[in-house]
């Protein structure tokens, strides 16, 4: 139902409508609405942003990039496949947004990703590529 047409119509003492009076009611009553609309999208994007983190990489940086199925056709075959190959180097930051990855021929799709396609690589002292491999004492 239309808010306005519930308002109550102003008439002034000859019994006429008051147009202006009306006008200015109408836009008080928007001028509500749209604060209220401006508060509910100021939750809702609280709540979307929750846990989402900031992540930006320079010229150098290591990153994994997620082989989506879609941009990466002959590489993920199944959704079996390994979601990466291998980490690969930022060659350029096109904004906080796009990235330019140094990418292997191979692959045959642009080198420009988006952030959420991409994650920073870590290379600390226990990076073992195999969490079998026998390292020491386990039991410490």
């Amino acid at each position: 139902m239309n808010p306005v047409a519930t308002i109550p119509l102003p008439i002034n003492e000859q019994g006429i409508l008051d147009g202006k009076k009306k006008a200015k009611k109408v836009k008080e009553i928007h001028k509500r609405v749209k604060q209220q609309i401006e508060k509910k999208n100021q939750l809702y994007a609280t709540h979307a942003n929750k846990r989402r983190r900031r992540v930006t990489f320079e010229p150098g940086d290591w990153v994994w990039v997620h082989m989506r199925k879609e941009r990466f056709p002959t590489q993920r075959k199944s959704k079996l496949s390994p979601r990466g190959d291998r980490p690969f180097q930022v060659i350029k930051r096109i904004n906080d947004n796009a990235y330019k990855i140094d990418l292997l021929v191979k692959y045959s799709v642009s080198d420009t990703f988006n952030v959420a396609d991409l994650s920073p690589y870590d290379a600390g002292e226990d990076s073992r590529s195999n969490s079998f491999e026998e390292r020491g004492d386990d039991e410490n």
